[in-house]
């Protein structure tokens, strides 16, 4: 059996500011051409769906529009809902939706997969929502972490296993989760966190019993272990993802279980880069001539900010959407916060000298700017002794 897994859509997700669902249209477009192209038997989307949960109206017609197209072609198509969507808005007309097309949202059914058979017979794939700890206390007494919440969902799981195996309807299986697995690479730009007060990692050992974990949440590829991958997002989301490729796992079971996996690429609609330069290189430099037509995040390294700096740069990138002041190099030598040396400044020419090395990274004032600074000093004092 094939199965497609990808993850982490975000339709409605803006990039600085600008819209990405005509973007995500033709990705997801792309991915349904690999689905028809390599007889995919079953396409697993691994939780959050959209970037909100309250999308907009255009969101749900490009959800409606994939989910059908994906259908179309013979695949059954089995999606959960992850931290950012609103499980009730993505589930609730689940029970309306055609053949083929299955959204588990509801934590009551994670002991009942969806199960699809083939030649070598049945494949239960168990669709685990986002558990919110907090929600589920109620229910299952004893949970106050998403490590609890998924020990106890896949306990459902092996459960419902055990009791297959004894029917001699066994075959293999497959869970889906939303969450933060223990072993995933270090990134300064990880997804938001999963549960208010900080990460909580759920060990591997809390999905043993299963052939392959199809996981989301995080936005770039990463094998856990043989069976336990993530696929990322399709989409680039930020400049801290600009290394990572877009893409999908192409997942095998045998009669025994887990095969294999291939990594299919996804077109990137526009690249995302990050330069660093001074100013007047970004601007003129051949070096870069090869972003134009990129998502850029300019960090420029003059020492000192310099004048609309935005506009500037987009006559050169039409598509420059950050700029950073990232001085190469610091002049300022003083550890002192800016606090304290605004206490420690004797007179006015001080505090504005304590000023100007605050916000130009070191930089005080030039011979000139003293001078005038001087005058005007000079003029406000002779001014209140006429007053």
């Amino acid at each position: 059996m094939r199965i497609l897994h990808t993850s982490d859509w975000h339709i409605g997700r803006t990039f600085h500011g600008h819209s990405t669902l005509e973007a995500l249209r033709g990705v997801l477009e792309a991915l349904t051409a690999q689905v028809r192209e390599n007889d995919v038997d079953v396409v697993i989307v691994a939780g959050d769906i959209f970037d909100s949960a309250t999308p907009a109206a255009a969101c749900y017609g490009l959800l409606s529009d994939t989910l059908r197209a994906l259908a179309g072609t013979g695949a059954q198509v089995i999606v959960t809902s992850g931290n950012h969507d609103s499980a009730a808005r993505l589930g609730f007309q689940a029970g309306l939706l055609r053949d083929g097309i299955h959204v588990l949202t509801d934590p009551a059914a994670v002991g009942t997969p969806v199960t699809v058979r083939d030649a070598d017979g049945p494949v239960h794939v168990y669709g685990i929502p986002f558990l919110e700890p907090a929600l589920l206390r109620h229910v299952w007494p004893g949970v106050r972490s998403q490590e609890a919440a998924l020990g106890h969902a896949m306990g459902l799981v092996r459960d419902d296993l055990a009791a297959r195996s004894t029917a001699g309807d066994a075959g293999r299986s497959v869970a889906i989760a939303h969450c933060f697995a223990a072993g995933v690479a270090p990134t300064p730009h990880l997804e938001r966190d999963i549960q208010q007060g900080g990460l909580d990692v759920v060990p591997l050992s809390v999905f043993d019993g299963v052939d392959y974990v199809a996981l989301g949440h995080i936005h770039g590829r990463q094998q856990l272990a043989p069976h336990i991958r993530y696929a990322g997002a399709p989409l680039h989301y930020s400049f801290g993802e600009g290394d990572k490729p877009r893409g999908s796992w192409l997942v095998e079971l045998d009669a025994s279980g887990f095969a294999g996996a291939q990594w299919l690429d996804l077109p990137v609609p526009r690249r995302v880069v990050t330069l660093r330069a001074s100013l007047e290189d970004l601007l003129a430099a051949d070096d870069y001539a090869g972003a134009e037509d990129a998502w850029v995040c300019a960090e420029y390294t003059d020492t000192l900010p310099q004048a609309d700096p935005l506009r500037r740069l987009q006559a050169r990138f039409p598509f420059c959407a950050k700029v950073v002041h990232a001085p190469a190099v610091t002049r300022d030598n003083d550890a002192r916060t800016y606090v304290q040396r605004v206490r420690a400044a004797r007179s006015d020419a001080e505090l504005v000298e304590a000023f100007l090395v605050h916000v130009r990274a070191g930089e005080g004032a030039s011979e000139r700017e003293s001078e005038l600074l001087r005058d005007v000093l000079d003029e406000r004092v002779r001014a209140e002794a006429l007053a």
